[in-house]
């Protein structure tokens, strides 16, 4: 797809973070935005700092897990600009879950999926038959992980099974808009290949009521720098990708009609060799890792 100046792109987790890298590339490619995130004041701070830069943009504050809150975001968008050609389904939450995957609270899941998975959902019902409607050239990019999309972490399994979720409901839409000859197209983005500097790591202050933990966490929350810090401590080599990396990869895929979105990486090389490896034969898993990020 070309992106040219004046098209339209919506991205959800945009407040900070990969989706507000995202927005700015955008924007620098001369598209008008629509910010979407569940945090007023970081949104608006965000929308503003890339109106300052030239910037059209558009924000809505939006809890992706919420149906008709993503119903409505796509009637701001289209109302404000009457077209969308670029849908980034971005937002993402970490679970809270400790421990044991018998011992986690129903409620870490239930936050995870309707965020992590139910919010892609949302987001690709409210979008795509317009877009597809429109006649116009299209793209949706649906932010998975390794942990999950390539091989799952067990120490953040609920994260895990979400953004393996979305991996095959990218893959079915993809399938879906091939089959209706539609002319847009979509993606599955795996940002790395190390780790990045994003608000995952404090989701958990955005966490609903409707989903509160039911019993105290054993363990505080970690911060990022804390998890760094740790993790140096321990003799453990830390490497970060930058997040305006991954929204180049995001933009370079577009133009390329790229489904996989994923950064040359050795390390999600062998996880992915050794994961076909182990059902082509027939073999249990050896390639788990035990890297503790909860």
């Amino acid at each position: 797809m070309e992106l040219r100046a004046g098209q339209v792109a919506v991205v959800t987790g945009a407040a900070s973070g990969i989706g507000l890298a995202m927005a700015r590339r955008f924007a620098a490619e001369g598209l008008k935005v629509v910010l979407a995130d569940v945090e007023e004041a970081a949104l608006d701070k965000a929308a503003a700092d890339l109106r300052a830069e030239g910037a059209d943009a558009h924000a809505r504050v939006v809890d992706v897990g919420v149906r008709e809150q993503v119903l409505e975001l796509a009637e701001s968008a289209y109302e404000t600009y009457g077209a969308v050609h670029v849908l980034c389904n971005n937002a993402g939450v970490g679970s809270g879950a400790e421990g044991r995957m018998w011992d986690h609270e129903p409620n870490d899941w239930q936050w995870a999926f309707a965020v992590n998975v139910w919010g892609v959902f949302h987001g690709i019902q409210a979008f795509v038959p317009r877009m597809i409607k429109s006649g116009q050239p299209g793209h949706v990019v649906n932010t998975s992980s390794g942990d999950g999309g390539i091989a799952p972490l067990p120490t953040a399994s609920v994260y895990a099974v979400t953004k393996a979720a979305v991996v095959t409901m990218t893959e079915s839409l993809y399938a879906h808009l091939k089959a209706e000859h539609a002319r847009v197209g979509a993606s599955v983005l795996f940002p790395g290949p190390h780790m990045l500097r994003t608000g995952l790591w404090e989701s958990h202050r955005n966490r609903p009521a409707r989903y509160a933990k039911q019993r105290p966490r054993k363990t505080p929350y970690r911060s990022l720098d804390q998890w760094e810090a740790a993790m140096r401590e321990a003799g453990k080599e830390v490497r970060f990708t930058p997040v305006e990396e991954v929204a180049g990869l995001v933009v370079d895929g577009i133009r390329a009609g790229r489904f996989w979105l994923l950064p040359a990486s050795e390390h999600s090389d062998a996880q992915i060799r050794a994961r076909a490896h182990s059902m082509l034969d027939r073999a249990n898993p050896s390639y788990l890792e035990q890297f503790i990020l909860d």
